[in-house]
């Protein structure tokens, strides 16, 4: 019966039960991609990261959530960096990974233990606010933007956090052109309790209703902030309803630096 190396981890997280939850399997190559799909399924968490070595310092990285592989994943990138450098015995402040469709990440070790990870920032534009997504979301955006996903900006933390929307009308509905361009939602305000901005991000087009701490997700808004807000650097607070997550971000010209901290709290063998 094959094993597989098995870690599961809080990432963007201080401590265990916070942040996002992201399992995290090396393995020599990588397995057929519908194991890897039931795989996922099997752990039923927001995203597994499978990773190969390629060479010194370098991992090709792939994400599957539990019903579709993604291009990216910032999350179950930074659990998969905790993991060589705190389980796997990388002892090497800067580690790079190598994606199919987001090119080559790169994540570094900082003084404090924080990591600090070098990621893509796309493109955006203002889209219009429709009906259907008011009545989707459950609340009137002041504006909004696409690209990598749909984001919108409301009046308060308040608003962000008193969000229902409804996630089968939600599913249906998006920016045209963007990545993931229908049923994923990026929902932020400006403000919060000692950060810059709160948010929330919801993916039930990727099956996932709500997200508790998404990289991603903060790439995007790591550009509106530094293009219309001027914040090319922030400190942001996802605020996933019994969790919470701390990114912080920082926009330079088409990256951006995310900076985080994951915990294990799972480690053993995945059986086939």
């Amino acid at each position: 019966m094959p094993t597989y190396p098995f870690y599961q981890v809080d990432a963007f997280a201080n401590q265990p039960f916070e942040g996002n939850q992201a399992c995290v399997m090396p393995m020599e190559a990588f397995l057929p991609d519908d194991i890897l799909l039931k795989i996922a399924a099997e752990n039923n968490v927001a995203e597994t990261a499978y990773l190969v070595p390629q060479a010194d310092g370098v991992w090709a990285l792939r994400w599957f959530t539990p019903a579709v592989e993604v291009p990216l994943c910032g999350h179950a990138t930074l659990a998969s960096a905790h993991v060589l450098f705190d389980a796997g015995g990388y002892d090497a402040d800067i580690l790079h990974f190598d994606t199919v469709q987001s090119g080559r990440l790169s994540v570094r070790r900082l003084d404090d233990g924080r990591l600090e990870m070098d990621f893509p920032s796309a493109p955006i534009r203002p889209v219009p606010v429709t009906d259907e997504i008011v009545a989707a979301l459950g609340a009137r955006p002041l504006e909004a933007w696409g690209g990598m996903f749909y984001a919108a900006r409301f009046d308060s933390p308040d608003a962000v956090k008193q969000l229902s929307p409804d996630l089968k009308a939600l599913k249906a509905l998006g920016a045209e052109g963007g990545g993931w361009d229908r049923g994923n939602f990026g929902c932020f305000a400006l403000g919060g309790d000692g950060v810059e901005v709160t948010s929330r991000f919801f993916a039930p087009g990727s099956g996932i209703d709500e997200d508790p701490a998404t990289g991603s997700w903060h790439t995007m808004l790591s550009r509106i902030l530094g293009t219309h807000f001027d914040l090319p650097e922030a400190a942001c607070w996802q605020a996933y309803p019994g969790r919470g997550a701390r990114v912080d971000v920082r926009l330079e010209g088409d990256r951006v630096k995310l900076v985080g901290r994951a915990v294990t709290v799972i480690e053993g063998q995945f059986r086939l």
